[in-house]
């Protein structure tokens, strides 16, 4: 009987124990699962404060002015990035035209993944370009950004309706400029890019200073676009920053290709050959190497702004004087030695002041002279003669080809005018912009 009652009270201890061990078992797979639980609640938690904070890409984007566009909004604007929205592309993104209910027609710039080394990288470029706002320069709206190193990093510009001044320059289309809007582009580029240098503390250097960064606005004024290449300038004392060198062959200055010293001169210089090329509408590089400096320089400094002026501009009442100055001015601008050249503030006024003082050509006498026509190639022509312009009727200019990084024009060609013996000498090679 106490032998029975010891054994019933073993197995009630052991009845017993055995119980506690399931509780205590379930307890622990309890907790076990309510931190797993918690785990990956403040994992995605966190994932999606990550998110957030990506999106406002680290910055504040009402504090810097700007609108942050998600992914989807852009997609939808640009009929998912297509073919038909491009509208130009290049070595740094591709650049999209995207409608907007609210505001409208603007300009999508989507960065290729390996333009941004670094997250951080982009978010400086978006508070870079944030201080900027001048009517010169095409103005940031806003930005997008993806989480990860691959994620898309896409700003967004407002849009410029007329094309880049390249366009104008190649004659693609049969566009062409009169002497007063060429001269009022030059000027209003030249203020935008001052303002960069001389309007914003740090500085900003451009760095890619050509005809297709500079964009036709509605009232056919120049706006400068694309700082895909920017870069804070000298601060203080300092009269460069060493740098990398970047930037678009026939465009980069020379001093800083040999040194690294990256100062504002380097895109004065850069200007300079724009400014050739507003007169001549020639390539900065034709196909024989032959740079439009040394191919204008001789004209320029004999006073001879006929022989090199742009076609489109000897068949119409043109401003010689004015068109002399710029050609002089370019040539400074490309001085050998950047402390030899004019500041981009002194560039934009020299201009105006030189316009204001010859705005018209009103005031001016001309002759005219009746040259005689030549059966053989069938050429005939008139010309108006004075110092202040020329007008020639009736000249049937032979064309050549353009090419352009497969974008093919055709233009006139004009090298040299000799009022005495109406010698026409084409320019027949293939070109290169």
């Amino acid at each position: 009987m106490a032998m029975r009652f010891l054994l019933e009270d073993s197995q009630t201890h052991d009845h017993s124990h055995n119980h506690k061990q399931q509780i205590w078992l379930i307890l622990i797979i309890v907790i076990l699962i309510a931190l797993l639980g918690f785990s990956v609640f403040f994992f995605f938690c966190r994932r999606k404060l990550n998110r957030k904070q990506s999106h406002n890409g680290g910055l504040k984007a009402e504090k810097l002015k700007l609108r942050y566009f998600k992914l989807e909004e852009l997609e939808k604007a640009t009929d998912n990035f297509s073919a038909d929205c491009l509208l130009g592309s290049g070595a740094f993104g591709n650049v999209y035209k995207g409608s907007f209910e609210g505001e409208g027609a603007l300009a999508i710039k989507r960065a290729h993944v390996e333009s941004y080394q670094t997250t951080e990288e982009f978010r400086n470029e978006v508070r870079l370009l944030s201080t900027v706002n001048h009517p010169n320069l095409v103005g940031l709206v806003g930005f997008s950004e993806e989480s990860g190193p691959k994620g898309a990093k896409i700003l967004v510009y407002e849009y410029v309706p007329h094309g880049s001044l390249l366009e104008y320059i190649i004659g693609r289309g049969g566009r062409n400029l009169t002497w007063r809007q060429r001269v009022n582009i030059a000027i209003g580029a030249a203020k935008g890019i001052a303002h960069l240098h001389d309007g914003i503390k740090p500085s900003i250097i451009h760095r890619d200073i050509k005809p297709s960064n500079i964009l036709i606005g509605e009232r056919f004024e120049a706006k400068v676009s694309d700082f895909g290449l920017v870069k804070m300038g000298p601060i203080g004392d300092q009269s460069h920053v060493s740098s990398q060198v970047k930037g678009t062959p026939g465009y980069l200055d020379p001093a800083y290709c040999t040194s690294f010293h990256l100062s504002p001169f380097s895109d004065v210089y850069s200007f300079g050959v724009i400014l050739l090329q507003l007169i001549s509408g020639r390539p900065a590089v034709d196909m024989t190497r032959n740079h439009i400096i040394d191919w204008a320089r001789p004209s320029i400094e004999r006073g001879n702004i006929e022989e090199i002026l742009d076609t489109t501009l000897l068949s119409k009442p043109c401003n010689m004087e004015m068109m002399l100055k710029m050609g002089e001015l370019g040539l400074r601008c490309v001085a050998k030695t950047p402390k030899d050249r004019p500041t981009m503030t002194q560039v934009w006024q020299e201009l105006e002041n030189t316009f204001n003082e010859h705005p018209s050509l009103s005031s001016k006498t001309t002759t005219t002279t009746k040259l005689p026509q030549s059966t053989e190639q069938g050429i005939s022509f008139e010309q108006d003669c004075s110092q202040s312009f020329v007008s020639i009727d009736g000249v049937g200019f032979q064309k050549f080809h353009i090419e352009l990084d497969s974008i093919s024009s055709q233009s006139n060609s004009l090298r040299c005018f000799e009022i005495n013996s109406a010698s026409i000498d084409i320019d027949k090679e293939n070109l290169k912009y």
